[in-house]
């Protein structure tokens, strides 16, 4: 076996071959084409690059018929399959339809939420703070601001799979609004600040029934019938006109 020296290489930019004359390590500043001959099953060859970073490949070919993939922590490139749109669905995605601007506009008000697929299991999440919302006089008037829609976002089949159960966390208690939030869908994406949900197509998802407490958790037991639905939280009683200074929640929704 020939040792590496410096500046040693031959004609195709083999510096270290294997006891059958073929190559173990290359490098040079072109990758050898696919079919090339002399370099050895696992050979590696290292792509200089003039500017910016080169690259590792490494011979998943035999001596008779190279062919060099690319190596990425370790992982052969050439044996991926999965296109650019599937790669990026790995990570968590976003509801398509997110709240509507009558749900995400008040001063303090924080909305977020993520989409996950793992295992065949849809974890769809919604974090939010309904500081700087308001909610009104009636019982089931819909809590957001202003005039456009108040929805917290679409629930699809296609995005987050049929929904098996969920579950409504209170992370810190509502403030100055009123304090006994239910949890509705409705087929309409209309829904405004002090409308009625009853006057939207709509289905109860969770009555709580009083206060909101901290870490007070109520389970959403057969959203199933979500489907192409927006989320809405609205009064679970008759109170006054008032815009909450506090009010956190997590929404958590299960699926397959």
């Amino acid at each position: 076996m020939k040792k590496i020296r410096p500046g040693y290489k031959d004609a195709k930019n083999i510096i270290m071959e294997g006891f059958a004359g073929n190559g173990l390590i290359a490098e040079g500043t072109s990758v050898p084409a696919d079919g090339a001959t002399g370099y050895a099953p696992g050979c590696l060859f290292f792509k200089r690059a003039v500017t910016g970073t080169g690259a590792i490949y490494q011979n998943i070919g035999t001596a008779a018929s190279a062919d060099f993939n690319l190596i990425v922590g370790g992982l052969d490139m050439g044996a991926l399959t999965a296109t650019a749109t599937e790669l990026n669905t790995l990570h968590n995605q976003t509801l398509t339809t997110p709240a509507g601007a009558g749900f995400t506009g008040g001063t303090g008000t924080v909305y977020k939420n993520a989409v996950q697929l793992s295992g065949g299991i849809y974890y769809t999440s919604i974090l939010f703070d309904i500081t700087g919302l308001q909610s009104s006089t009636t019982d089931l008037d819909i809590i957001g601001q202003g005039t456009s829609a108040a929805h917290m976002g679409q629930i699809t089949v296609a995005q987050n799979g049929t929904l098996l159960g969920g579950l409504l966390t209170c992370l810190e208690v509502p403030v100055t609004g009123v304090t006994d939030i239910d949890l509705y869908w409705a087929t309409e994406a209309t829904g405004k600040f002090d409308d009625a949900v009853t006057g939207l197509t709509e289905t109860v998802l969770l009555t709580n029934g009083g206060a909101w407490t901290l870490a007070l958790q109520k389970a959403i037991a057969d959203p199933v019938g979500i489907a192409n639905g927006y989320l809405y939280l609205c009064n679970g009683a008759a109170g006054t006109v008032g815009t909450y200074t506090a009010g956190k929640f997590i929404l958590e929704l299960w699926g397959t």
